[in-house]
């Protein structure tokens, strides 16, 4: 079984966990990991773009010039998409981006993501995240005893309003609870930190 330390806040040593190879060590599915964090990125999308079609334009209920005898084109209507402030041909309307996936892909494609995150070393296991003072530059040193510097998740338990005031300033890192853990948030880091507890829980939903 993979073995990693467990650090504390001051970024030393306290102990050693074993991870679930069930979880952290299968095979890396990336035609499933792709179709997983599509149709999240499809229910993210609002969808609400509209244009308006010939019919649906302001006007046009009179011809705009007598058919011949003037010299130009033939129209019959302001409202043609070959007019300027026309309707739009096959424009968008509003519309539903999402598209269902099963539990079990959904499932597979979270181990799959968790083991990537093992395999590549960027996955770190905290104690605990808990700071003296809810301040920015208390987390910043935290992450800084961690050797953190680029794009990170933290996972957690449950929201510490503390916490997420300290870190909220910090452009490059984010809190997430452990129901909110998906392939995506997962994958769009360069760091993901599990306390402890959290590794618990996940390995528990997981299993």
């Amino acid at each position: 079984m993979l073995k990693l330390p467990v650090l504390s806040a001051r970024g030393k040593k306290i102990d050693e966990v074993e991870l679930n190879s069930q979880i952290f060590e299968c095979e890396v599915n990336e035609p499933l990991l792709h179709q997983v964090i599509r149709s999240q990125r499809a229910a993210m999308r609002s969808g609400t773009a509209s244009t308006k079609t010939r019919n649906e334009v302001r006007g046009g209920g009179a011809k705009p010039r007598r058919q011949k005898g003037t010299g130009r084109a033939r129209a019959g209507t302001i409202r043609s998409p070959l007019w300027r402030g026309g309707g739009v041909v096959f424009g968008p309307k509003p519309r539903d981006y999402s598209f269902s996936v099963p539990k079990k892909v959904k499932k597979l494609a979270l181990k799959s993501a968790l083991s990537a995150k093992a395999r590549d070393s960027e996955l770190i296991i905290l104690d605990h995240f808990k700071l003296k003072q809810p301040k920015t530059k208390e987390a910043v040193k935290v992450l800084k005893n961690l050797k953190v510097t680029k794009k990170t998740t933290v996972v957690v338990t449950e929201r510490n309003e503390d916490v997420n005031r300290a870190i909220r300033n910090i452009p490059y890192v984010r809190v997430i609870e452990v129901s909110e853990v998906n392939p995506y948030n997962v994958l769009d880091n360069d760091v993901l930190i599990l306390t402890r507890d959290a590794l618990n829980r996940l390995t528990e939903v997981l299993q």
